[in-house]
């Protein structure tokens, strides 16, 4: 499958789980690199990627159905679509938290439909949880694949009431925003 690959290319960084779901699809939570680091020394070994999407969940099967994390930077989408677009579905739910982008909007990205939100603090999962209004209980006794299943499924149907505007236009509406990180100083 789909993210097999992507797992043997190395394409997945600090992975939280990779799973079959009951739906013949596979489910990935982590991160995705969307820029990989240099050869770092001669025996081939690759520096830190150059640049992730984090709090990824992506479920696919031959082609990616819905992906969802969070990219730093307005300037990290067209590395994400270069490295990653040919293996999308023509209707993927994709909603993409950004930190430095001033407003939520919907656009069009070479094609496909994406859900841009502005976020510098949160975890893309569980805000996801909220902007859909998917409660707990909803997704009790599932397996954490399937609960990415319950995600793209309220996905699939969600119209937000964002504005839509072209992606050339959404890429002028950054501000200087940086991530709020938090833990141990």
């Amino acid at each position: 499958m789909l993210l097999d690959q992507y797992k043997q290319k190395g394409l997945f960084f600090n992975v939280n789980f990779l799973e079959s779901t009951d739906t013949q699809m596979q489910a990935y939570r982590g991160e995705l690199i969307l820029i990989e680091g240099e050869i770092g020394d001669d025996k081939g070994h690759s520096k830190p990627p150059v640049d992730v999407m984090r709090g990824v969940f992506i479920l696919a099967d031959d082609k990616i159905r819905m992906l969802g994390g969070v990219v730093d930077s307005m300037d990290s989408l067209p590395a994400l679509m270069d490295k990653y677009s040919a293996d999308f579905a023509s209707d993927i739910s994709a909603l993409i938290y950004v930190v430095n982008l001033e407003k939520a909007v919907v656009t069009d990205i070479s094609g496909f439909n994406f859900i841009l939100i502005p976020m510098t603090q949160g975890v893309p999962w569980n805000e996801t949880m909220e902007e859909l209004a998917i409660e707990k209980s909803d997704l009790k006794g599932q397996s954490a694949g399937n609960k990415l299943v319950t995600v793209y499924e309220e996905l699939k149907t969600y119209k937000p009431k964002y504005a839509s505007v072209a992606f050339d236009a959404a890429m002028t509406m950054i501000t200087d925003a940086k991530r709020e990180g938090w833990g141990a100083v």
